[in-house]
């Protein structure tokens, strides 16, 4: 099986959140689910589990499963990263975002605030919103080239009730793969305001050429110290449905203050197919891994290509890293929110800019992880809206007309 070449029916036949929530009509781009065949590693991991209705509560080389989490995780970052982490400081999880939610609690209290950088993962506000702590947004710079960490405007921003940033590294939305010289800055201002970071790497597999993911926590030994690294094999080898992530801790004392406040047993266990597949992937589906990313890098060229060709009013810069591409289409003045707009009229649906922060009601953010089939219709449907869109605005019913008009913004 070409795990690039799912065809219309095996994707429509998948019961999960992407394919499921709109209707058969539409072609989804949004959640961060990629449309391919999982590595055969992983397939036979499960296979094992299924041949030998092998369900009870698992040990695997005599100890505790999780332990064998923290034991490839250790092997993963060894080999993949040059980082050397302490399994014993490894908390193994079944929900990421259940980590961040646990680490708000844990590090601040209800009048303390929160540093989230902006765009923003909608479940990062949650983790602050809902646990009653106020949230400092921070956005991020809009260089004309990228989008960067403003780092004299975080310093402004921090207060004496600021405890913890929430940063999310690969970013998300932007698809920015932070280099050594931000994150040092970044380092600086922790450490200098005493102020724990929760860095969400769940991305970290997913850095495009030439450039390579630098954990946090890789930074200084000052700054490993107070830094809570969220990792997971679920976004670069596609299980995310399977629940299984990590937690780790700088420092002993980071890992004892965490655990004052939230007990082990509150955090629950990994269920048994979420381990074997990550083992497998961590350990044995790098060349799968190798192929995804050659595939997403020329499917992120692509977009960019066309982008840039016929619908330049459109705004975006290449993302470093993952399948997210951050599209801002303020220039196209549509006369309802994007989202909406190609929902409706393109029957295509994006991710929702506003979920990101409502100023971003103008953005959407599209999943390229799919086939070159399944994207150029996407960006055919696309494309041929705006268009339409343009000649209606106008009065006209000539195509030229459109073109015309989305060309204004051609840099």
């Amino acid at each position: 099986m070409n795990a690039f070449d799912l065809s219309f029916a095996e994707l429509r036949a998948r019961r999960n959140n992407k394919w499921s929530r709109y209707g058969s009509d539409v072609l989804p781009a949004w959640v961060a689910d990629m449309d391919f065949a999982i590595a055969p590693p992983i397939q036979t991991a499960l296979g094992h589990l299924v041949a030998g209705h092998d369900f009870g509560y698992p040990l695997r080389n005599g100890e505790r499963a999780d332990r064998a989490i923290a034991n490839a995780f250790e092997r993963r970052m060894k080999s993949r990263l040059d980082w050397t982490v302490d399994v014993e400081l490894v908390q193994p999880v079944a929900d990421l975002v259940q980590a961040c939610f646990a680490s708000v609690v844990a590090f601040s209290d209800p009048s303390d605030s929160v540093v989230l950088q902006v765009p923003a993962y909608p479940p990062f506000r949650d983790a602050i919103l809902d646990n009653g702590r106020r949230m400092i947004e921070h956005p991020l710079r809009d260089t004309g080239t990228q989008f960067a960490l403003d780092l004299d405007a975080l310093v402004r921003l921090i207060e004496p009730q600021t405890k913890i940033i929430l940063f999310c590294h690969p970013q998300n939305p932007t698809g920015r793969a932070y280099g050594m010289e931000e994150l040092r800055a970044l380092a600086q201002v922790a450490i200098d305001h005493d102020l724990i970071v929760v860095s969400d790497e769940i991305h970290c597999d997913l850095v495009h050429a030439p450039l390579g993911h630098i954990p946090l926590a890789c930074v200084s030994q000052e700054m490993a110290e107070r830094t809570v690294t969220l990792s997971s094999a679920t976004k670069g080898f596609n299980i995310a449905g399977l629940r299984c992530g990590v937690m780790h801790f700088g420092s002993q004392r980071l890992m004892q203050r965490f655990h004052q406040r939230i007990p082990r047993k509150l955090l629950g266990q990994v269920g048994i197919t979420g381990i074997d597949a990550t083992i497998a992937a961590w350990d044995e589906s790098q060349p799968w891994l190798d192929a995804v990313k050659q595939h997403l890098l020329e499917a992120r060229n692509h977009i960019a290509e066309r982008v840039a060709k016929e619908l330049p009013a459109a705004r975006m810069y290449l993302p470093q890293a993952s399948y997210l591409a951050w599209i801002d289409m303020s220039a196209l003045e549509l006369d309802e929110p994007p989202f909406d707009f190609f929902l409706e009229k393109a029957r295509v649906a994006f991710s929702e800019g506003a979920s990101f922060g409502p100023q971003y009601n103008n953005f959407v953010r599209l999943n390229f992880a799919t086939s070159r089939e399944i994207l150029d219709a996407i960006l055919d449907r696309c494309f041929d809206a705006a268009r339409a869109f343009q000649r209606r605005r106008r009065g006209s019913n000539d195509p030229a007309t459109g073109d015309a008009i989305l060309q204004r913004h051609k840099p």
